[in-house]
């Protein structure tokens, strides 16, 4: 059986906390396979606020890791998604 784990992140307040979101998914890169953001911008606005979905792979501990280095920014909120394949 194969799996398939997506973390969906809203992250808040993104001029505040993207910096520390961009260090968590440095140091957890090798288990990033993909990485989409989506936030409404305009010519003259851009979100404070966006959505990031995250295909990742590895051990369970280290999506865990992953995990719950995200959940400790202010302002995230993390939705995982397990897809299990037969």
């Amino acid at each position: 059986m194969t799996k398939t784990t997506v973390l969906g992140i809203l992250l808040r307040k993104r001029n505040i906390t993207a910096t520390a979101f961009q260090e968590i998914l440095s140091k957890h890169g090798c288990n990033i396979k993909t990485r989409i953001g989506i936030h409404s911008a305009s010519n003259n606005v851009c979100s404070p606020d966006g959505v990031i979905l995250l295909d990742v792979i590895g051990e369970e501990a280290d999506i865990q890791a992953l995990e719950s280095d995200l959940r400790k920014i202010d302002g995230a909120d993390i939705q995982k998604m397990v897809f299990e394949v037969l």
